[in-house]
């Protein structure tokens, strides 16, 4: 278990891949660039941000089969896709795909229950069954059963010239173990531990045992590792904002501090009816950075982190970001480059 001053064991970002509504090829674009570039950073994992009806990645899993044509090491992951918006079936197929295409480097994550502003679009998914379909944990168990190759049908072998599979094809080995769960309440850490997922905590977790964020998600963590079978398998992975200066103009960061200032009002206050807390965002240089993640309880019980992208920004701001984030910040943390 990470401890202060154990080097950190994996180095990925998040992004949701901003467009403009009328020009949302560029933007699709930048975010494939930005997966090269941490690639040659030497970034171990870059992870999608899934959002629906919104100007940010619609298809994580049609950006990862672009993305596995331009790179060749990065691990690829979601964070997170809502599974409750998904057909088990047709999206393991989806998913097994494009492991095979990427060489086995994906690093799926999920949600489970409605998602975001679901009331707005049940009708569209399920025009006739939204009131029975079970959105829950079942959902996600499922999946991950046809991706372990589990019988979906009864039948195998040739008909006529077709060959058919009792599972879903092609098979992606591996690629079930490879999920994660995101978790924002001991519940559904818990629940991640139980069933052997690796653990995405984001920087949102309900508020359990007072305001003070860092607490709360140590507690979650720790839950966690409790409960999960093997607990040297088990994996933790935080995602925190931090926004890193060293090379950063003078405006960038000026319009940095800004954009940390406009959100500071929410931190320690519960939000909304779960009492969710946000992290504050981290600004400044790679060593204020690091010695404040060296003092975040979180953080220290974490194996790797998938810092976010903030989600406004532009492109060169990003690049400036990845830049010191991996050349700077990442070995501050005892983080080495993959070759």
């Amino acid at each position: 278990m990470p401890e202060r001053g154990r080097p950190l064991e994996g180095l990925g970002f998040l992004t949701i891949g901003l467009f403009d509504r009328d020009d949302p090829r560029s933007g699709h674009e930048t975010t494939l660039e930005l997966i090269e570039l941490g690639e040659q950073l030497g970034f171990d994992s870059a992870w999608l941000r899934h959002r629906h009806l919104q100007y940010g990645i619609s298809s994580p899993v049609a950006v990862m089969a672009a993305a596995s044509q331009r790179t060749s090491r990065i691990r690829l992951g979601t964070a997170v896709t809502p599974i409750g918006a998904e057909n088990p079936f047709r999206l393991a197929e989806d998913l097994a795909t494009v492991d095979v295409l990427t060489g086995g480097r994906l690093t799926p994550g999920f949600s489970s229950g409605p998602p975001m502003r679901f009331d707005d679009y049940k009708e569209a998914i399920y025009p006739d069954t939204w009131q029975v379909e079970d959105l829950g944990y079942d959902r996600l168990l499922r999946l991950r059963s046809f991706l372990r190759g589990d019988e979906v049908s009864p039948f195998s072998g040739r008909q006529g010239i077709e060959e058919y599979s009792s599972r879903v094809e092609p098979h992606a080995p591996g690629l079930a173990d490879r999920l994660w769960y995101g978790a924002g309440s001991t519940r559904s850490a818990t629940w991640a531990g139980e069933h052997g997922f690796g653990l995405l905590t984001s920087s949102v977790v309900s508020s359990e045992h007072g305001t003070d964020f860092a607490t709360n998600q140590a507690a979650q963590i720790r839950a966690y590792r409790d409960a999960h079978p093997d607990p040297a398998r088990a994996r933790v992975s935080q995602g925190l904002v931090v926004i890193p200066t060293d090379s950063a103009t003078a405006s960038q960061v000026e319009r940095y501090r800004a954009y940390a200032e406009s959100r500071n009002a929410r931190v320690g206050v519960p939000q909304g009816p779960r009492g969710m807390l946000f992290a504050a965002d981290i600004v400044g240089s790679s060593a204020e950075i690091a010695e404040r993640l060296q003092s975040h309880e979180g953080y220290l019980l974490t194996d790797e982190v998938a810092f976010a992208l903030p989600f406004s920004f532009d492109r060169d701001d990003y690049v400036q970001l990845l830049n010191d984030i991996a050349g700077v910040l990442g070995p501050l943390l005892g983080w080495r480059p993959a070759a």
